[in-house]
């Protein structure tokens, strides 16, 4: 690891950290706090993905909508108009929007086929955003003069890596460049988020063969059709799924670098308490 033991941590002049867990355990709270200070860096995978990666996919997607308007066809064939995503840190809801789910295209579902398609979409691009992570890593303090770093990463990052292949190319790039940090939630954390999944089901990334295997026992176990699947229903029916498909893979990341709690997380109010959180992690492994 970079910062072997706590006192590595206290003396380092550079600090450059990787966190990583569910979503809505607070990685975005933790990276502000950071930001905010003015001496952090903060990298956000999913922005990236969205202005870099698939922001062509996200434009062309919405103009395939306003071309079946004849009053925007015309004004798009004449570059009258542009259209474009407004993605920014705290709202990157394009991307979740063309990511889709599947199934009833009348209820506001994807065939399955183009659904798996951009999945693929999103698994490249999401690998190549966290792949220039170091990149940014010597940008922020190159070009920008931070001091410390955060990589900000999205939730299907476990997905994406086999963490207990110490050969994983991935994961050696990541640990080169930062301090991984996992922030572990516990069952009442796991109870709260699928019930905020619940009231407000959102599109996700999902392992190729853990999504094929999700898809045919729900049409299965509803004894329906690809063509018939509520979208909604659907992701419910997998959230909970996929959060203990993940809990295994995470705890594989967990040994390249540090665990930390999200109470800890949420109870974080400087840029101080952090650096306390990451020494007492250290000095607990």
């Amino acid at each position: 690891m970079l910062y072997p033991n706590a006192k590595a941590w206290r003396d380092a002049k550079n600090k450059r950290v990787m966190v990583y867990g569910m979503s809505g355990l607070g990685k975005t709270h933790m990276s502000s706090i950071l930001r905010d200070t003015g001496q952090w860096f903060h990298y956000s995978i999913d922005y990236r993905i969205g202005t870099r990666y698939m922001g062509e996919y996200i434009a062309d997607n919405a103009k395939a909508e306003a071309m079946k308007v004849p009053f925007l066809r015309d004004l798009l064939m004449s570059d009258s108009i542009y259209i474009g995503s407004n993605i920014t840190f705290e709202n990157l809801s394009p991307v979740a929007t063309y990511l889709g789910k599947p199934g009833d295209t009348q209820r506001g579902g994807l065939a399955i086929e183009e659904y798996k398609r951009r999945q693929d979409q999103f698994r490249t691009a999401e690998i190549h955003a966290l792949n220039d992570t170091g990149y940014f890593a010597d940008r922020g303090t190159r070009l920008y003069g931070y001091p410390h770093f955060i990589c900000d990463t999205g939730g299907s990052i476990c997905e994406w890596v086999e963490a207990d292949d110490d050969s994983d190319a991935l994961m050696q790039e990541l640990s080169a460049t930062c301090l991984p940090i996992w922030l572990k939630g516990s069952d009442a954390h796991t109870a709260e988020l699928v019930r905020r999944f619940d009231k407000a089901p959102k599109p996700m990334a999902y392992q190729p063969a853990f999504l094929t295997r999700c898809w045919d026992e729900y049409l299965n176990e509803n004894n329906t059709s690809a063509d018939d699947v509520d979208p909604d229903a659907f992701i419910r029916w997998t959230y909970a799924r996929a959060l203990a498909h993940r809990q295994p893979r995470y705890e594989a990341m967990a040994r390249w670098g540090v665990t930390v709690t999200a109470d800890d997380v949420y109870a974080l109010k400087s840029a101080e308490d952090f650096d306390a959180m990451i020494e007492a992690a250290l000095d607990a492994m």
